[in-house]
C-alpha cells in the first residue's frame, strides 16, 4: 500500500506514473513546460477522456448492475419517440430517492466523467412527459470562483465578484439522452436553464439562506448561468437562439488548465503523499475551504516531488457561454442595478414550443434514424468494457455534458 512505502519512493513513484500516463495520452511538452494536446479533434479528446471513464464504470460496476433493470424503463426507444408532441419537464431531485439513483444512472452513459459539483445544488430530471420517458439531465451549482472571460464580460472587480457571484450558477450537468439527442435535445435541454421555472425553483431554494463561506443573507436572486464545453468547439452550445433571445451567448474559452488528465490512481497517491507530509490540502475538499482543492492539492504534490506545475496546463481550451435570465444581468451582477428584470422569461412548455419549431422537428425530417436507437444500446455504454482506442463516441461536453 502506498501509505507503507518510503516517503522517497512515493515520490518517485507519483512522478513515473505521471509522465507515463501523459505520455499515454499523447501529450507533448510545449516550449514553456505546459503540455500539448496531440490534436483538437473532438474524437481526440473523448479518448483522452476513456482512462477516466473507464475507472468510473469499474468503480460504479455494482450499482449499474443493481440499479439497471430496475430503472431501465425510463429510457426512451427512438420508436416512442414523437417529436412534435415532446412535452419537457423538470422534476428537482432530492438527495437518497430513485430519481436520484437514475440521474446517477443515466449521466454514467456519457464518455466523459460528470463532476459532482459543489456548494449549493440544483439537479433535475428533464422528462418526455408525453411518453413519461427520460428526455435529458441539468444540474446547476456554484460557479468557479476564477473565470477570465466571464469576469471580463460582466466587467467584475475582484471585490464586485466576491459580494455578487452568489447570482450566478454553472450548469456542470447539462444534455440530452439518446435517442433525444438525435434531434438536437442537448439544444432544448440547455434552453430550458433560462425558464420561470428554474428561476422559481432557485428562489425558493436560496433566496432566504446563509452563505456558507460569508456567513450573510444576501436575499439572492438568480440571473445568470454559465455553462463550459469540454471538447473544444461546441456544435450543440452555438447558435441557441429562439426568436429574437439569444440564449447562450459565447463569451470566448478557458485558459487550458485543469486536471481531467491526471488519473484518480495518480491522485490518490498524491493525497497519501500529501497526508503523509501532515499538509492540509490532503483533506481539504470541503466547500469552503477555497476554491478548487483538487488543482491546488496538484499543484503543491507536483512542486514537493520535483515535477512542473505547467504539467496541469494540459492545453484543452473549453468554450465558455453565458445564459443570462435577467435581461439587465450585467448590470446587477455588476452592482449598478439593484433589481434583476425577468420581462422575457418564457415557461417551460413556451421554450419547448419554440425549440420544436426550430430544431427538433426539422431534425427529424431531416434525420429519421433516431427511430433505430434501441434501449439495448444505451445499456451497452453502461457495461461496455473498452480501451483508449474504441472509447464510445457519445455527444458529451466533459463536467458540462451536452448531447
Amino acid at each position: 500500500m502506498a501509505s507503507s512505502i518510503p516517503l522517497f519512493t512515493l515520490e518517485a513513484r507519483i512522478r513515473r506514473t505521471l509522465r507515463l500516463h501523459l505520455r499515454d495520452l499523447g501529450f507533448t511538452k510545449s516550449p514553456d513546460g505546459s503540455l500539448m494536446p496531440p490534436s483538437d479533434g473532438k474524437d481526440t479528446l473523448r479518448s483522452m477522456h476513456s482512462a477516466q471513464r473507464a475507472a468510473r464504470l469499474e468503480s460504479e460496476a455494482t450499482f449499474i448492475a443493481k440499479q439497471w433493470p430496475r430503472l431501465r424503463c425510463h429510457f426512451a426507444a427512438g420508436t416512442g419517440i414523437a417529436p412534435l408532441q415532446i412535452k419537457p419537464e423538470l422534476e428537482l431531485i432530492e438527495a437518497g430517492t430513485w430519481q436520484s439513483r437514475l440521474f446517477r444512472l443515466a449521466a454514467l452513459t456519457w464518455s466523459v466523467p460528470v463532476s459532482q459539483g459543489y456548494g449549493r445544488r440544483m439537479r433535475f430530471l428533464v422528462w418526455d412527459r408525453h411518453i413519461n420517458k427520460l428526455l435529458g439531465l441539468m444540474a446547476l451549482g456554484d460557479p468557479v470562483f476564477n473565470l477570465h472571460v466571464r469576469d471580463e464580460y460582466i466587467g467584475w472587480s475582484s471585490e464586485d465578484r466576491k459580494q455578487r457571484l452568489v447570482g450566478m450558477l454553472d450548469a456542470f450537468v447539462l444534455g440530452s439522452l439518446p435517442p433525444y439527442n438525435r434531434l438536437l435535445g442537448g439544444k432544448l435541454v440547455a434552453s430550458l436553464i433560462r425558464s420561470v421555472e428554474v428561476r422559481d425553483t432557485f428562489r425558493r431554494r436560496y433566496h432566504d439562506t446563509k452563505g456558507v463561506i460569508s456567513g450573510t443573507h444576501k436575499r439572492a436572486e438568480l440571473v445568470a448561468v454559465t455553462t463550459t464545453s469540454a471538447l473544444g468547439r461546441s456544435s450543440v452550445y452555438n447558435r441557441v437562439k429562439l426568436g429574437s433571445t439569444e440564449y447562450l451567448k459565447q463569451l470566448g474559452y478557458t485558459e487550458g488548465w485543469g486536471h481531467f488528465h491526471i488519473p484518480e490512481t495518480i491522485f490518490d497517491d498524491v493525497r497519501t503523499y500529501l497526508c503523509r507530509r501532515r499538509h492540509a490540502y490532503a483533506r481539504g475538499f470541503k466547500f469552503g475551504d477555497g476554491p478548487n482543492w483538487r488543482l491546488r492539492a496538484l499543484r503543491l504534490a507536483m512542486s514537493l516531488v520535483g515535477l512542473r506545475s505547467e504539467l496541469l496546463r494540459h492545453g484543452v481550451k473549453r468554450e465558455v457561454f453565458i445564459t443570462e435570465l435577467a435581461s439587465n444581468a450585467r448590470e446587477v451582477l455588476k452592482g449598478t442595478r439593484k433589481h434583476p428584470k425577468y420581462d422575457d422569461l418564457l415557461s417551460i412548455d413556451e421554450i419547448a414550443k419554440l425549440a420544436k419549431e426550430r430544431w427538433i422537428v426539422p431534425r427529424a425530417e431531416r434525420c429519421p434514424d433516431y427511430r433505430a436507437y434501441t434501449v439495448e444500446q444505451i445499456e451497452a455504454l453502461l457495461f461496455a468494457k473498452y480501451t483508449n482506442q474504441n472509447a464510445p463516441k457519445a455527444n458529451t461536453h466533459g463536467n458540462i455534458m451536452v448531447a
